[in-house]
């Protein structure tokens, strides 16, 4: 089931990894991203023709009556490790390849352009006001004694948190106080 799976999914990469490659300009199409994808294509006729075979194969055990249904299942289990291999060579050759179709697809896209514009898309008042919302609303608005006494933990630790660093601060300033005082007190 899981080889099934896996051939599933490595046939289903090659209709987006042609999409994928599909250039944004004309000089984007790269020697590599064309390589590649005839390669994939390639292994795709071979890899669809031994799942062909492989089908009329497990078909006829299937359809073999005078086998036990553990005879059977035993015949397929044997029949697909003969396949298997060919299953594993093409999910790392699409794996391989679709790595360099994407990049070349990527190598095209303004990724600062895309974050800009969606920012700018981004309505800020409506964003704070669902914030507001959400504190409202939320558990932390709750009288519940248990919420109260795990924000009360909270709030402890980060007041902890916040004395621990001005503990570390005057160390940090005894420390530099007291560099600069003691050449004046070895004056005197």
């Amino acid at each position: 089931m899981i080889k099934a799976l896996s051939l599933a999914a490595a046939l289903a990469v090659l209709p987006f990894s042609a999409a994928v490659a599909s250039p944004q300009e004309p000089e984007a199409a790269e020697a590599p991203a064309a390589s590649a994808e005839a390669a994939i294509e390639a292994a795709a006729e071979r890899f669809e023709a031994r799942m062909e075979e492989f089908g009329e194969r497990a078909e006829a055990v299937e359809a073999d009556k005078t086998l036990t249904d553990e005879q059977r299942e035993m015949r397929i289990a044997a029949l697909w490790a003969d396949y298997a291999p060919d299953v594993q060579a093409f999910t790392s050759l699409v794996t391989e390849h679709a790595a360099t179709i994407a990049g070349e697809a990527l190598a095209g896209i303004d990724i600062e352009a895309l974050v800009a514009e969606a920012m700018a898309g981004v309505d800020m008042s409506g964003v704070m006001a669902m914030a507001g919302g959400m504190a409202a609303n939320g558990s932390w608005a709750s009288n519940d004694p248990e919420h109260m006494a795990t924000y009360g933990l909270v709030a402890d630790y980060a007041i902890g948190s916040a004395l621990d660093e001005v503990d570390d601060a005057m160390v940090e300033v005894n420390a530099a106080t007291a560099r600069t005082t003691a050449p004046n007190a070895a004056a005197d």
